[in-house]
């Protein structure tokens, strides 16, 4: 058996291409769409990019992942008010506790499979949040207000919308690429030989669970990043990050999407979160209307948004 076969240089034009548009986007969005609401959509979008990576790439399906997100935004939210950090290593003291978190929590998950799997990541994230709800550096129910944005390396001041959305969109990028450089990888190659039969990548000497461990650090690594940027975004840290109806979210954005493809978490991401701020005013009906719509969308696009536009321009995205 060999690896995954890697994508033509006509998919990776194709994916090219589409990147090119994504970041037009991006660079136009704040002049004719609130950058608040755009910066909160490339928050959840690089979330849903880390999960998509595991369960789309390594088959690994987590109904606890929104322990990484939280546990990251608590993390950055406590060392840029109480500890005095300047925002970029806010963010990357936050990352760097959802990456342990990750180790931790993969070493103890990767050693079963299918929905045992599941569990274990499930119960270990209401472990995270009634941490999150006890802690008394959480504030509880209040959670960390107030976070301060403060100066990037002393000199941009985050408190002008721009220039805060300009480091949300950078830090979105960045991780997007990533995740891109690791899927098309020898390692992400192997990830999906794992995914598709672990048997028969054993057999060929790969340590799986080696493999899989590392894709879950690295996918909890990368949510955590989300999460950390999102509390300094938002200037806050609370316990929705956290539940795990985000987790929940996160699993509807990236099918929505399309599972197992690059873009589709970041369509999804985006659907979901317009959804949320356009139906509001409907209040507890606006979760009724949110599954309406994703059944019909399921219906209709069974790959997903861009599941379904990737198959018939017959290109992965």
């Amino acid at each position: 058996m060999s690896t995954a076969p890697a994508a033509s240089s006509g998919d990776l034009r194709a994916q090219r291409v589409a990147f090119v548009v994504m970041v037009a986007v991006l660079a136009v969005a704040p002049l004719v769409i609130y950058p608040v609401f755009m910066m909160k959509v490339m928050c959840f979008a690089l979330f849903a990019c880390a999960f998509n990576l595991l369960i789309g790439f390594g088959g690994l399906l987590s109904f606890g992942h929104a322990m990484f997100l939280g546990s990251a935004g608590y993390a950055s939210a406590h060392a840029a008010k109480v500890w005095g950090f300047n925002p970029e290593f806010a963010i990357l003291f936050g990352t760097a506790v959802a990456l342990v978190l990750g180790g931790v929590a993969g070493l103890l998950a990767i050693r079963r499979q299918g929905i045992y799997f599941a569990m274990i990541t499930l119960a270990l994230a209401q472990m995270i949040y009634f941490v999150a709800l006890q802690a008394k550096f959480t504030g509880g129910e209040d959670g960390i207000q107030s976070v301060p944005r403060g100066r990037l390396f002393g000199v941009i001041d985050l408190s002008q919308p721009l220039a805060m959305y300009a480091l949300v969109t950078v830090v979105f990028l960045a991780g997007f690429l990533l995740i891109w450089r690791v899927v098309h990888s020898p390692f992400g190659q192997v990830l999906k030989a794992i995914r598709e039969n672990e048997n028969r990548a054993i057999s060929l000497g790969y340590d799986a669970d080696r493999y899989k461990l590392m894709a879950f650090v690295i996918s909890g690594g990368i949510a955590g990043l989300a999460g950390a940027t999102k509390a300094i975004v938002f200037q806050l840290a609370s316990l929705t990050d956290v539940h795990w109806t985000m987790s929940g979210e996160v699993v509807l954005m990236t099918l929505l999407g399309g599972l197992g493809t690059i873009f589709g978490p970041v369509v999804g991401a985006a659907i979901i979160i317009t959804m949320q701020n356009y139906l509001a005013q409907l209040g507890a009906w606006v979760t009724v209307v949110q599954g309406v719509i994703f059944v019909i969308c399921v219906l209709a696009f069974r790959r997903g948004v861009i599941g379904e536009l990737g198959n018939r321009l017959k290109k992965p995205l």
